[in-house]
């Protein structure tokens, strides 16, 4: 009986889950601690095994890499480049989609930001945001994906490069009010049903949005956006599933935070995962109908994990020094989205029960 269940829960047409994480880094410290001096190579194998299950019970599931693939030699801030293998390591932890446009992505230059998407294409991973040419990018955006048998765009834009230009015919998706509405209204007559848009912005290490922020997302919510997904401060900020004039139903995260990194400030050392349910009305329609989230804390040698860099559960206690340190990661984090956040809660499961019949139980609608 329980495997009937199941299987109807996962072939059901009517509904389908996304879920949208924020800033995978690679510092200094992460490639230092991810390397093996013995033949030079780079190995991730236990960075993401406490959230896999939450990422693989997801129908789509989408990181913003942010750093490019440049080649060696490798480096963290301020100028980051990773190893091939990260990318790898996402891509096999279950991550569908890899957002670029952010700061760094030119931080080897045009070479990098060419090399990224050469790399990003030999390893099968879907990525948007930068583009080798205008020919590239008309045949590669708007990108609308299958999730669940939804067909959901997913645009992706940035505010700046840390000051680098495009040398040659590299594109890189700049925030532009002009270029995002012509993107959108693409989108929808490409036959989109559901408009994201992850765009890189605000200030860094501020917990509350800009204006500038604010103004924008005012913005895309007017041209239909159904879920805007914030990234770039690398601290949590509010979140909301509102309802227009019309009905729609609108996701909005100001800032993920960081996804994993090497930051040790008490407000970057975590992030926030966000789970979005989909499903349609009777006559068909899409919509957001749940949002929830889950919180994430590295574990890394800078607070006494011997093992390298992995991700917890924020919510289960460690040892020693990172134990105080991931609770004041959660006094921050929580207070601010309790008082702050608009119809979307913290998930009533911990993340090692994603891969349990619970979790598929606790999807049944009433």
């Amino acid at each position: 009986m329980l495997g009937l269940l199941l299987s109807s829960l996962l072939l059901a047409p009517d509904s389908a889950s996304m879920v949208w994480v924020g800033d995978a880094m690679q510092h200094q410290a992460q490639l230092s601690s991810a390397r093996n001096a013995s033949d030079d190579s780079y190995s991730y194998a236990h960075y993401f095994d406490s959230i896999a299950d939450y990422i693989a019970s997801a129908d789509y599931a989408v990181a913003n890499l942010e750093t490019p693939l440049g080649g060696a030699p490798f480096t963290g801030y301020p100028a980051f480049c990773a190893p091939d293998s990260y990318a790898e390591a996402l891509r096999d932890v279950g991550f569908d989609l890899l957002l670029c446009a952010n700061n760094h992505i030119l931080d080897r230059r045009d070479r990098g930001l060419h090399r990224t998407i050469t790399t990003l294409d030999s390893l099968s991973i879907p990525h948007t945001g930068i583009y080798h040419d205008t020919h590239h990018r008309s045949q590669s955006s708007p990108m609308i994906v299958d999730v669940g048998g939804f067909k959901v765009a997913i645009l992706n834009y940035t505010y700046g490069t840390n000051g680098f230009t495009v040398q040659g015919e590299a594109i890189v998706d700049y925030i532009d009010r002009q270029l995002m509405a012509s993107d959108v209204a693409e989108a929808r007559n490409l036959g989109a049903e559901l408009v994201a848009v992850a765009v890189h912005w605000g200030e860094e290490y501020h917990l509350l949005p800009s204006r500038s922020q604010q103004s924008l997302a005012g913005y895309l919510k007017e041209l239909g956006v159904d879920m805007i997904i914030g990234s770039h401060p690398h601290v949590v900020q509010p979140m909301e599933l509102s309802t227009d004039s019309t009905g729609q139903r609108q996701f909005l995260i100001y800032s993920l935070g960081n996804f994993i990194s090497a930051m040790r400030t008490v407000d970057t050392r975590g992030g926030a995962m966000v789970r979005l349910h989909l499903s349609r009305d009777q006559l068909g329609r899409p919509s957001i109908d749940e949002a929830s989230y889950q919180l994430v804390f590295v574990y890394s040698p800078l607070n006494g994990h011997t093992d390298g860099f992995t991700l917890r559960d924020a919510q289960q206690p460690l040892s020693g020094i990172a134990e105080q340190q991931r609770r004041q990661f959660l006094a921050n984090a929580l207070p601010l989205f309790n008082l702050h956040n608009l119809n979307v809660a913290q998930d009533t499961l911990r993340l090692n029960q994603y891969h349990s019949p619970c979790y598929y139980l606790s999807t049944l609608k009433p």
